[in-house]
């Protein structure tokens, strides 16, 4: 981390800090976007539902860093904050959340820095997620910037369920009604078996489909 943030810290002003964030996330969605047409090139299948991404406003990255009780400057902002840039992968199936993030840790140049599984850990509040926070290197005419983005993949459904506690958070300020809490990990559980039912369908379907396959092949 301090490696990464010496080099970063080249970056002298807010404007040069977005410029450099908001190409890392062009860079992250090309790549994605390359990964998911190979995919439905070589299996016929498109692993990615959507992706979102988007840029920390000064506002939120101000507000962490004085939750950090840190000055606000560029070197901070690039030191203590992570997630400036941040990417969301929105798949159909849990298996595919694994998939990408093996496609995109298996790229030269993306250092994988760290990873955190909420999907085989989830949290107490019944969060589940994968999150990868990882460098990728922006060409500059003068230099090349590793820029660090945060990576977060999910089912629809798990996103479903993040999008509403987030809200209910917002809402209450981080201070949730007991029976809003127990309802929200009762769904949680929920989405969590919609989703391995799901898995199991699709698996099914994949079976005929190959099963068809090689009766036409034998044809």
């Amino acid at each position: 981390m301090e490696v990464y943030a010496e080099e970063v810290n080249q970056v002298e002003t807010w404007n040069e800090l977005t410029l450099v964030y908001n190409s890392a996330l062009k860079e992250i969605n090309t790549r994605l976007e390359i990964l998911n047409d190979e995919f439905q090139h070589v299996h016929q299948y498109n692993p990615i539902e959507h992706i979102k991404s988007r840029l920390k406003t000064p506002e939120s990255i101000v507000k962490k860093l004085k939750k950090y009780g840190q000055e606000s400057t560029i070197e901070n902002m690039v030191e203590y904050v992570n997630d400036i840039a941040g990417i969301r992968i929105i798949c159909s199936f849990t298996n595919d959340i694994y998939r990408i993030a093996e496609m995109l840790s298996s790229q030269s140049d993306i250092k994988v820095i760290e990873v955190k599984d909420y999907i085989k850990n989830p949290k107490a509040s019944g969060y589940k997620s994968y999150h990868m926070l990882v460098t990728i290197p922006i060409f500059l005419s003068d230099r090349i910037v590793d820029t660090m983005v945060e990576i977060q993949i999910r089912t629809v459904a798990m996103d479903f369920w993040a999008s509403l506690e987030h809200k209910i958070n917002y809402k209450f300020e981080g201070n949730i009604p007991e029976n809003l809490q127990n309802e929200l990990i009762e769904c949680a559980h929920m989405v969590s078996s919609l989703d391995d039912r799901m898995l199991s369908i699709n698996e099914e379907v994949r079976k005929f489909e190959a099963a068809e396959a090689e009766v036409e092949e034998v044809k």
